[in-house]
């Protein structure tokens, strides 16, 4: 994305009441432009306290830290010697600073005063917390986040504050996407909750999400014994996805490794290589990409498939008591997006199917189904109720 002025800025920039409800899709440029709004603000003032805060530091470090970094790199403004990486905070020449960080427990919260909060993603973060972070603010509170589906700003701020403004950002708002960024968001248009989502920004439907009550915890338990590895393959637009799987006290650990665009064989198989070594279950479809990482000295074996075993992997994955490390970032956003597949012609769910993206998600599933003994998970599909037979939307 090019870092410019856009439609999106423009409409932030109107934003003048304490507290600054920016809801919106993907691309929308919601984190970028308050980021922008927060530099100035700091530039333009002296010695005041801008507060960045997510709901925990790899969340932080693989989103707006970096967005940071290559704004303030980008408009010529970057300096190594004010940048203090242990404590996430860049002092500007007015005096003025911008912290990054974390507020996951209540008492985080009983701290310093601060003239501006940023919350990223607030809709993750509990309203105990916030509660006291706005109260502590002096100046002004942004609230940026996808419309997932309702949480405390709809229940404790909207309709019960004055001191409140609302917007709706979406990709076409942000001229600063390439044509394939937009491509890629255009190309959702068909699967009908992502879309009013991430394409719309409109508020999403709390029913119909597809794995629910997984735990966050802050990192792999020492006693816990490394299974799998999961791997689903992806380089551009598509994402590769790689999970470690964890067996502890009757439940399953997921603990995300690599995730992103432009990842090759050679490189996944050097992340494996430095891992802790275990059977790696990938995508059977990419038998080319097996062989490639296996001649690296890789343990890789392709996961088994067949009818419905999309369905039976679902179900399986379903039935466990399953945790996942904070640091699993990307991990978390698909779990939490994850829905039944909608027929916009029908409004019926489409049995097999699902909304979302799963990249890493898949990669869960190849892992922990591989744990099932063959002859369990041919009972387990035997027994999947069925349903009239639909072209899949959604490859396995």
């Amino acid at each position: 994305m090019v870092y410019r002025e856009t439609t999106a800025i423009q409409k932030l920039l109107k934003l003048k009441k304490k507290i600054r409800d920016v809801r919106g899709g993907t691309g929308a440029g919601k984190s970028v432009g308050i980021l922008l709004w927060d530099i100035d603000y700091a530039q333009s003032h002296k010695n005041k306290v801008i507060d960045v805060v997510s709901e925990s530091y790899p969340h932080l470090e693989q989103g707006v830290i970096r967005e940071f970094k290559n704004v303030m790199i980008d408009r010529q403004y970057w300096k190594d010697e004010r940048w203090n990486e242990g404590k996430h905070i860049y002092k500007f020449e007015t005096g003025s600073t911008i912290q990054f960080q974390s507020y996951d427990k209540l008492g985080k919260a009983h701290g310093p005063r601060r003239d501006v909060l940023h919350l990223n993603e607030a809709n993750w973060l509990p309203w105990d917390v916030v509660d006291q972070l706005i109260t502590r603010t002096r100046d002004a509170v942004w609230c940026e986040y996808n419309p997932l589906q309702e949480f405390w700003m709809h229940t404790e701020i909207l309709g019960k504050r004055s001191d409140v403004e609302s917007l709706k950002l979406v990709f076409t708002d942000n001229e600063g996407l390439s044509e394939a960024e937009r491509a890629e968001i255009e190309g959702r248009r068909n699967n009908p909750r992502w879309w009013r989502v991430y394409g719309e920004g409109e508020l999403g439907e709390a029913e119909g999400r597809i794995y629910i009550g997984w735990q966050i915890i802050d990192e792999v338990p020492h006693e816990a014994r490394l299974e799998r590895y999961g791997l689903n393959f992806g380089y551009f637009p598509h994402k590769l996805g790689l999970v470690a799987i964890y067996y502890f006290n009757g439940g399953y650990v997921l603990d995300e490794i690599a995730y992103g665009n432009h990842i090759d064989n050679p490189t996944i198989a050097g992340i494996i290589k430095n891992s802790p070594q275990a059977l790696v279950v990938a995508d059977s479809a990419e038998p080319k990409s097996i062989d490639e990482i296996r001649a690296f000295g890789v343990s890789v074996v392709g996961a088994i498939k067949g009818a419905d075993s999309k369905r039976y992997g679902v179900k399986t994955v379903q039935g466990l008591r399953i945790s996942v490390t904070k640091r699993s970032v990307n991990l978390l956003k698909e779990y939490r997006g994850y829905y039944q597949l909608i027929d916009r012609r029908t409004s019926q769910p489409v049995m097999g199917e699902y909304d979302g993206d799963y990249y890493i998600l898949d990669a869960v599933r190849y892992g922990i189904c591989s744990l099932l003994p063959i002859k369990r998970r041919q009972e387990m599909i035997a027994a999947l109720p069925r349903f009239p037979s639909k072209p899949s939307m959604n490859p396995v």
